[in-house]
């Protein structure tokens, strides 16, 4: 690869003008729906019972006649059912934890895995890696996707890979130290953990340049505060275990104005999570994904429950020419309904972070008496913020006024995983 393309991992397919985008995805969406139908009995008789021809199927005009496919449509078929290839051609499955009902499960063939690969390395290349940087991959290695993810690309993307793994956050510092660390990928919330014993022991990091963060919502004022800490960039990667893993939808690019989603790879549409219509680019709605290149299980029409809206089709600064999506606001249902007022848990942490001494860690608990919901809003902060002060800034922000307690730095419970920010009790 030559030196002006090491920005690019495959400059041909990032650089694709939209009308070349519009007909490879035209003839791509037309091949993924025969071959599903051909090999899946579930989806054949899902289809039938729309009322769907394939014969009668043109393309993207089309692709509001067809109907869409949620978690639900995997839990009916748990394990494998959605699968469109023999048992024998499968190479790896990764699943998500199944905490809100039975897991989600993705088979790989091998061509999934190159698949896979080649988004993540894209990814890779857009955050700046070069081949021989050093990667630190702490999402766990195991049926989580997000370790296995960053590895198959940081191969791809000829990096030098130190598979850490979670926990053991002293470790994980002093190897950054040790091997000159120039990548670090995280769960966003873990980093917060990593930052908090950086500083209790009077280290610092300063090889890191890039951090890559993914599997929870990346606010830009969680990002502030990790480029504060560390002096490093940071990007929000997209990817979910039903289009394939981590990196698999895209990522920001050094612009920061939206991810770029891997349009070769995915023809998106942005839905009202009401009445199932598209809507125009611009409007907030829930992301409707159809996977276009993946052999396993390719979704078609699948509901992410995420919300977002396309922001343009131009060509990007960076030079890539794939669409932009806005930063994944929430989902339809993580949405929080307390006295009259929805908000969404990525909300309150934008608030917070305004507030100045109030720490990265909080907790939202919701408790339910005899139908009637209370907020709680618990924050690790500095000495002199007061619960008065948090109390109205979330007033003035979010429109209304929850309970909560001030706790001091490092009280509040730590996770080397996702972070837990929303308990719900009945009391």
């Amino acid at each position: 690869m030559s030196s002006e393309n090491t920005r690019f991992f495959n400059p041909e397919r990032e650089t694709m003008s939209q009308d070349e985008l519009q007909n490879w995805q035209n003839s791509h969406v037309k091949e993924v729906l025969r071959y599903v139908v051909d090999r899946n009995d579930y989806m054949r008789k899902y289809y039938e019972d729309a009322g769907v021809s394939v014969d009668d199927f043109c393309g993207l005009d089309d692709m509001e006649k067809l109907p869409t496919i949620s978690k639900t449509t995997f839990r009916n078929t748990f394990p494998m059912g959605l699968s469109c290839v023999d048992r024998s051609q499968l190479r790896e499955m990764h699943m998500s934890s199944g905490s809100t009902g039975m897991p989600i499960v993705m088979p790989y063939t091998l061509a999934d895995l190159h698949q896979w690969a080649e988004c993540m390395a894209r990814c890779y290349r857009m955050a700046g890696g070069q081949p021989g940087d050093t990667v630190q991959i702490t999402p766990s290695f195991g049926l989580f996707n997000g370790g296995f993810g960053m590895y198959h690309g940081a191969r791809a993307a000829e990096l030098f890979v130190i598979p850490t793994s979670s926990g053991n956050t002293e470790r994980q510092i002093r190897l950054v130290n040790h091997f000159q660390t120039k990548i670090f990928c995280a769960v966003i919330s873990y980093c917060i953990r990593v930052i908090e014993v950086m500083n209790s022991l009077g280290l610092t990091m300063p090889s890191l340049k890039t951090g890559i963060f993914g599997a929870e919502s990346v606010t830009d004022a969680m990002k502030k505060k990790i480029h504060e800490a560390l002096g490093i960039e940071v990007f929000n990667i997209y990817g979910m275990t039903e289009t394939g893993g981590v990196g698999t939808l895209g990522m920001d690019c050094a612009d920061h104005s939206g991810i770029h989603v891997w349009e070769d790879q995915y023809y998106l549409e942005v839905i009202d999570p009401v009445t199932g219509k598209n809507v125009p680019d611009g409007t907030l709605g829930e992301l409707v994904v159809t996977s276009l290149t993946r052999e396993a299980v390719p979704v078609i029409r699948f509901r992410t429950g995420d919300l977002t809206r396309i922001l343009t089709r131009e060509k990007c600064a960076c030079g890539r020419t794939h669409l932009k999506i806005d930063a994944i606001s929430g989902r339809t249902d993580d949405m929080l309904i307390i006295k009259g007022v929805n908000f969404f848990p990525t909300q309150v942490e934008e608030a917070l972070l305004e507030i100045p001494g109030v720490l990265p860690q909080y907790q939202i608990i919701i408790e339910e008496h005899a139908g009637v919901k209370e907020i709680y809003i618990h924050v690790e902060a500095e000495e002199g913020v007061t619960g008065f002060m948090v109390e109205k800034h979330l007033k003035e922000r979010l429109g209304f006024s929850p309970k909560g307690d001030i706790f001091k730095p490092g009280t509040l419970p730590r996770s080397e995983g996702k972070a837990v920010r929303v308990i719900k009790r009945s009391v």
